[in-house]
């Protein structure tokens, strides 16, 4: 799979190109999509690919992609579109259903049998059973669902990891494409899950974690479509979450809970919602600049803004830094170092552009924070005062970023130096003179200068709402 940076050089940049290179890349991307299509989008065509809008049935599929996948809908080609469409996935087509779920789609009972008929080399035997059983207890979790594993006789959901053509009509491609794939519940070979064998299946999240594979086929063989909600589990691209960190979406737990009926446990689960751009009630996590563009942290994801395009993208944080984790608490740009720093409970991570220093992560405390303080609530960088501020529990500290060492006199009350901001600080940034900071869902814009609270509005303004 090309890394997104190789991808938009090869596609927006397609014109640096000879003439004949230009044109072979141009018919890379169109038979890439022709295939996409036909697979996941009932694309019927014998004919050429077309490029204009409304020229043939391409088109028309490719917007219904692009309306799926939550892209620009213009029904041709472009580089967002390619990007998608080159990201590993489920064999699982989207047409269809979308992410609505028909009660008679699900199994006609709640304890279900599995079967592991083969496993793959990747990992030891013993993994496979585990991520196996982990991903099935995902969904028992949240319904009155059992599963259990019989060895001697054929299951309900029968489980195996092939290659190529494996007779079922539904062949697999080779490395970094379709990754797995299984059937809606059902006689024969309903509920039934395949696992890409050329893939190469792991226990951590690189390249692909089979736990998190099986969970999402698993939905598949209870009966769920693909979901358009791009932070659930049923989103057909592979999820970029660490495995150790996975919680089942709402979005997930409402659909399997429409077919099931709800867990019986006395505390209902609740899972992670996906932020939406305009939502009233979203609470940034941190803010940070980072050579020139935007960077709102909220939960497991970031709203990555950058000043010439005019809306911001919703990305998952380890789609762009697989080792970072999800919950980042602070973060700031010094821009005399060119780093941004990010901070989570008492470790600290250092970023030069989007490569991680070697190194960290380091302690906070080694930045001159007491042994008390166990998280940063806020960090805000003033370039002019070359002074960082840390803010945690309604106090802060002022950091020298010359001598590397906090200044004496700190930590003070937030309340008695920046009178009319909240005790709880989310986030903070310093920003074209200015000083903002995030608390719930509103922003405080302050000014350093007249040391006064200039105006509060909501956090959401900063995304275009």
């Amino acid at each position: 799979m090309k890394c997104l940076a190789v991808l938009l050089l090869c596609v927006t940049a397609i014109a640096a190109f000879p003439a004949a290179q230009k044109d072979d890349l141009e018919a890379d991307y169109e038979e890439l999509a022709q295939k996409y299509l036909e697979r996941f989008y009932d694309l019927r065509t014998g004919g050429p690919v077309g490029r204009k809008k409304n020229s043939n049935p391409f088109s028309e599929k490719l917007e219904n992609m692009q309306k799926f996948f939550g892209l620009k809908v213009t029904g041709t080609l472009n580089a967002e579109t390619v990007e998608v469409m080159q990201k590993p996935r489920c064999g699982v087509h989207d047409i269809g259903l979308y992410s609505t779920v028909q009660k008679d789609s699900a199994w006609k009972k709640t304890d279900l049998t599995y079967r592991i008929l083969n496993f793959t080399p990747d990992l030891r035997k013993a993994d496979v059973e585990k991520a196996i059983e982990k991903a099935f207890k995902v969904w028992s979790d949240v319904t009155p669902l059992t599963f259990t594993r019989i060895y001697d006789k054929e299951s309900d959901i029968e489980i195996s990891f092939v290659r190529g053509d494996h007779h079922d009509n539904s062949p697999f491609d080779g490395p970094n494409g379709i990754l797995a794939h299984a059937f809606q519940p059902g006689n024969g070979i309903g509920g039934d899950a395949h696992f890409d064998e050329d893939e190469s299946f792991t226990k951590n999240n690189h390249p692909y974690n089979l736990f998190l594979v099986a969970a999402h086929e698993f939905g598949h063989s209870l009966g769920l479509s693909h979901s358009t909600d791009q932070g659930a589990l049923m989103y057909p691209t592979y999820p970029n979450t660490h495995p150790d960190e996975f919680t089942l979406p709402q979005d997930d737990i409402d659909a399997i809970q429409y077919l099931y009926g709800k867990s019986t446990n006395p505390i209902q689960p609740t899972g992670p919602t996906t932020p939406s751009r305009c939502d009233p009630t979203m609470v940034f996590d941190a803010v940070t600049t980072l050579r020139g563009e935007m960077f709102i942290f909220v939960n497991r994801f970031l709203w990555r803004k950058h000043p010439q395009v005019s809306e911001p993208e919703l990305l998952f944080i380890q789609t762009l830094w697989p080792s970072l984790p999800a919950g980042i608490d602070a973060a700031y740009e010094n821009p005399y170092t060119d780093e941004v720093l990010l901070f989570k409970g008492t470790k600290y991570w250092a970023l030069n552009g989007f490569d991680i220093v070697r190194g960290y992560p380091k302690n906070i405390h080694k930045l001159g924070l007491p042994k008390t303080v166990k998280s940063i609530d806020a960090a805000a960088h003033v370039e002019s005062l070359a002074r960082t501020y840390f803010f945690a529990g309604g106090k802060y500290w002022s950091y020298n970023e010359d001598t590397q060492e906090m200044d004496d006199g700190f930590p003070r009350l937030i309340k008695d130096d920046f009178p009319g901001i909240p005790r709880k600080i989310n986030a903070a940034i310093y920003y074209r003179g200015l000083l903002y900071f995030f608390s719930g869902r509103m922003q405080y814009e302050y000014s350093l200068e007249s040391n006064r609270l200039l105006r509060v509005s909501r956090s959401n303004s900063w995304l275009g709402c």
